[in-house]
């Protein structure tokens, strides 16, 4: 062989072999990178030719009221499931389905004869119904529990506790908020088959159990909640009206202990069928919308004058019926006018000239900062989805006549959530709470994950302060607008409040109004706070004096026998006088009739005469109540 050859032949070798050694080494490669990187998936698929896997729902944690209570629970359900080629009599097996489920038998036979290893048939089946299905012992045909939520209170605390859906997600309100915390791990049950997916003779079947989620507890209890309840519904009834809400606060520390409006609705039983109803029913207005929050606002603009200085009790007023502000006439709430009147009797009448008097002295930046200070203009923080912040005019563009109207209650739109918030840090000694709902978050085994502890915002006012407005609520409720919310040995302070409502084309909705009334107890030790709101009462009895303060005296009572509160002070019978016949009169001669009786009273009307009187004439009343006189005009 010539030298050339045999060089040639040794090239060809070395390349075959350095070719043998990269696809060697490139396979050896491959299969590493199949065995780190590829084999648990490549496991996972294999096992799922010969395993069927069927998943075991997680509870949702349940959900206590603060006495321990359960609030929201579950109840067990069951998912049915058919592995169509286990199946070995269709059409009879398609029948029996069908009758117990209450299906439609063709629907039934189409969905267990296609060719799919796995069909879901029904879900949230009753517990009695899978029991019928258990005991045939159905080829093919399965059962896995699950669970659904229940709300054993019905429509109580609805528009707060939200609700889930088929897959137990949480929708709204704290279901929603807290879904994370509340949903679970769901499990599995793993069942080995052949290839076309028959159980064999030597099945086995394993089960990753399900973690259930976590439980809270709420500020909230259900109790009190009642209690607000029938208040609400009470005052529905009574007048007429086209809803009613209240809210219970803690002052201490901003947990929220009730929560109630009407209309609602079942949670266990959601308009579902109709999204536009089921928006309306489950949103929470308390938090969600706004509204003008009328005399009740006279509150903090009176705690601003007196923490700037700017009013004390030895000034006085004069209300001849209307007040004069750029030209402008701004109508006192009566007509006939309050006269002269010291700060006290001004918020004891809530004479709307008294507050434009106060918002005069304070001007646009000295009051705006301090309705900042209480909240207003901004949100709560409350642990709930969709709050407003309220409206509160540009600081730049208010003028003298809007300042005049801020200062009394109109052109400012609040939530009834930072309403009695605000009001809460007016009498607690001046502390500005964030409100609350849930207290605390454990795991399954108990153990505490989340313990809230109360957060002060900021000091809004002085306790100095906060000690004056104190008393001058408690003289609305002795001795004026509120005397309706007294309890008899109790000392409560509180104000009334009467706003007018606007329609969709941002114009006053004649004749409708929302009716209010905000209170607290104990004033030597204020706890609880109370704003219930009545939307649209019956014409002609649209006063918070009337309509809402009476309903919050009632729960205020029972708050009071329910938690063991001792009166502070004696109860004392109150003498009852006779309705006078005061039809025909001029309201003047009424009012100067009725304050000679020490009896308050509202006037509906402008002009005229008295036309009817609520009570009517001749009823016995008790000395320290409060009557309507209807004018003509």
């Amino acid at each position: 062989m010539s030298r050339p050859n045999l060089v040639s032949t040794r090239k060809r070798l070395l390349f075959i072999i350095i070719a043998i050694i990269f696809l060697f080494t490139a396979l050896t490669g491959r299969l590493a990178y199949i065995q780190l990187y590829q084999g648990r998936d490549l496991q996972t698929r294999a096992a799922q030719q010969w395993y069927r896997d069927l998943p075991l729902g997680a509870p949702r944690g349940i959900i206590y009221d603060a006495a321990g209570n359960i609030w929201v629970d579950n109840k067990d359900v069951f998912t049915v499931y058919v592995r169509p080629r286990a199946v070995t009599d269709k059409p009879q097996t398609a029948k029996i389905l069908s009758d117990i489920l209450v299906l439609d038998e063709k629907r039934v036979l189409e969905s267990i004869s296609r060719i799919i290893s796995e069909v879901t048939l029904a879900r949230k089946v009753p517990e009695e119904t899978a029991e019928k299905l258990r005991v045939l012992n159905l080829n093919g045909v399965y059962l896995t529990p699950d669970t659904q939520r229940n709300y054993p209170q019905g429509a109580s605390f609805s528009k707060v506790l939200g609700f889930t859906n088929i897959d137990n997600v949480g929708q709204n309100g704290i279901e929603g908020y807290y879904d994370k915390f509340l949903k679970g791990i769901d499990g599995f049950a793993f069942t080995n088959t052949d290839l076309t997916g028959r159980e064999t003779d030597k099945t086995v079947t394993r089960f990753v159990p399900a973690i259930p989620g976590f439980n809270l507890t709420l500020s909230a209890d259900k109790n009190i909640q009642a209690f607000a309840d029938f208040a609400v519904l009470s005052a529905m009834q009574e007048w007429g009206a086209q809803g009613a809400s209240m809210i219970v606060m803690d002052v201490t520390d901003g947990g929220i202990k009730a929560m109630s409006a009407l209309p609602s609705f079942d949670l266990n039983a959601p308009p579902r069928h109709d999204i536009d109803l089921l928006n309306a029913l489950s949103k929470n207005s308390m938090i969600v919308d706004v509204f003008e929050p009328g005399s009740t606002f006279k509150i903090f603009t009176t705690a601003a004058a007196i923490e700037h200085g700017l009013v004390s009790g030895r000034d006085t007023f004069y209300c001849r019926g209307s007040h004069l502000v750029d030209g402008q006439r701004i109508r006192c709430w009566r007509s006939i006018g309050h006269g002269s009147q010291t700060l006290e009797e001004g918020v004891k009448n809530s004479c709307n000239v008294v507050f434009m008097n106060l918002a005069s002295r304070l001007g646009t930046d000295k009051l705006y900062d301090k309705l900042l200070d209480f909240g207003f203009n901004q949100k709560t923080n409350v642990d709930f989805y969709g709050e407003s912040r309220g409206i509160l005019l540009d600081r730049k563009i208010v003028k003298n006549i809007d300042l005049a109207r801020i200062g009394f209650g109109q052109a400012v739109a609040v939530t009834p959530l930072q309403l009695i918030t605000a009001l809460g840090a007016a009498v607690n000694g001046g502390t500005l709470y964030e409100p609350y709902f849930v207290k605390t978050i454990e795991d399954f085994q108990g153990r505490r994950i989340f313990d809230r502890r109360p957060k002060a915002v900021r000091q809004a006012i002085s306790p100095a302060t906060s000690a004056q407005i104190k008393q001058l609520l408690e003289n609305v409720v002795a001795d004026g607008s509120g005397r309706k919310a007294q309890v008899a040995g109790y000392r409560i302070g509180g104000k009334t409040g009467t706003a007018q409502k606007y329609g969709t084309d941002g114009r006053i909705a004649q004749g409708k109004y929302v009716s209010s009334f905000i209170g607290f107890a104990p004033v030597e030790n204020p706890k609880y706070a109370i704003l219930m709101l009545v939307d649209e009462p019956a014409p002609g009895a649209y006063y918070g004096s009337l309509v809402a303060a009476p309903h919050v005296g009632d729960v205020f009572g029972r708050i009071f026998n329910y938690t063991g509160l001792l009166p502070s002070q004696p109860a004392e019978p109150v003498p009852t006088v006779t309705m006078p016949m005061l039809i025909g009169k001029t309201p003047q001669e009424a009012a100067a009739i009725l304050t000679q009786m020490k009896l308050a009273f509202e006037i509906a009307g402008e002009e005229g005469i008295v036309e009817s009187t609520l009570p009517i004439p001749d009823t016995v009343i008790p000395q320290n109540d409060v009557v309507l006189l209807r004018l003509s005009g």
